[in-house]
């Protein structure tokens, strides 16, 4: 099963929506015969197979120009005498690797390393925290208290803190700019928008991958024990912008996800309304939409 997240922005725009399309990305890319490109030191070495028995490292915790997932699972490419060293001697062996792979131009820079490592305390707001922070007993019913419904199946509550939001947009920009001024080619977030990032794509999977298994799967076994419930275990998060010299708007469309979570990250704008229409049966989720209202006028018989 998968977990879809879209992370919105919006600007002087007049109606958004979520779309989630299945998305892969390969993180590993070898030679044939096993080996990276070859450093000065013609000894660093690649397996051309990974070594799936092996449980890496995790490199969340350190201050990286490259997303700590990568060199995760990178680790499962190194040479059998690599694979038990000291975290510090692999990473800095497959630091030189990467290295070779991009120049130091290429590589994009974090404005807010902090937001690379979920940190509840820094992320969400007081009440979201409290709403977490009770017994497993009474865990259900205090997530539950911080719920609005405003629709059948549709749910709001605070999470994010201001701050938190702040960071984002312009840890995005920044992205945006690296993109601009290296002529880099990005996948945008779906095929429906022109404007936006994966987040995945400059650093954010481990930490996305966190929300999801510490908050947002917890959501889902509570709200929709059906249809995903709490057998999350994937997610892709973006973020996509609207305005009068973007997208103004995103058409009708099914989100290709189990559970949706939108956040409303813009600066001062008007418009940026979700429009929810319902559920659809799985034969006509990309279906032709139709009105299904008809006016009758009596006359007289």
């Amino acid at each position: 099963m998968s977990h879809g997240r879209a992370i919105e922005r919006g600007k002087d725009s007049s109606s958004t929506s979520s779309s989630l399309p299945p998305m892969s990305m390969a993180l590993i890319a070898v030679n044939g015969n096993g080996t990276g490109p070859a450093p000065s030191n013609a000894s660093y070495r690649l397996r051309l197979n990974p070594n799936q028995d092996h449980k890496p490292d995790s490199y969340d915790d350190l201050r990286l120009e490259f997303t700590p997932l990568l060199f995760s699972s990178l680790e499962r490419y190194l040479p059998p005498n690599l694979l038990n060293v000291p975290r510090d001697a692999k990473y800095k062996y497959m630091r030189d690797i990467l290295r070779r792979y991009s120049t130091e131009g290429e590589r994009t820079r974090p404005l807010y390393r902090e937001l690379y490592t979920l940190n509840p305390s820094t992320f969400f707001v007081q009440s979201f925290l409290k709403a977490f922070s009770a017994s497993d007993k009474n865990k259900d019913e205090s997530i539950r208290s911080i719920m609005s419904e405003p629709t059948p199946g549709v749910y709001t509550f605070d999470m994010l803190q201001p701050r938190f939001c702040e960071m984002l947009l312009s840890e995005v920009e920044n992205f945006e700019k690296w993109v601009h001024e290296t002529k880099f080619r990005i996948m945008r977030p779906n095929t429906m928008n022109k404007y936006g990032a994966v987040l995945d794509d400059f650093g954010m999977e481990s930490m996305l991958e966190k929300l999801m298994e510490d908050f947002v799967r917890h959501i889902s076994k509570i709200f929709f024990p059906d249809v995903g419930g709490y057998s999350l275990d994937s997610h892709h998060g973006f973020v996509v912008e609207y305005g009068m010299d973007r997208d103004v708007e995103l058409g009708f469309h099914v989100d290709d996800s189990e559970v949706t979570l939108n956040v409303c990250l813009g600066k001062q704008f008007t418009g940026g309304e979700l429009f929810f229409r319902g559920v659809r049966c799985e034969k006509h989720v990309n279906s032709e939409t139709h009105p299904e209202w008809f006016l009758f006028c009596d006359v007289l018989s």
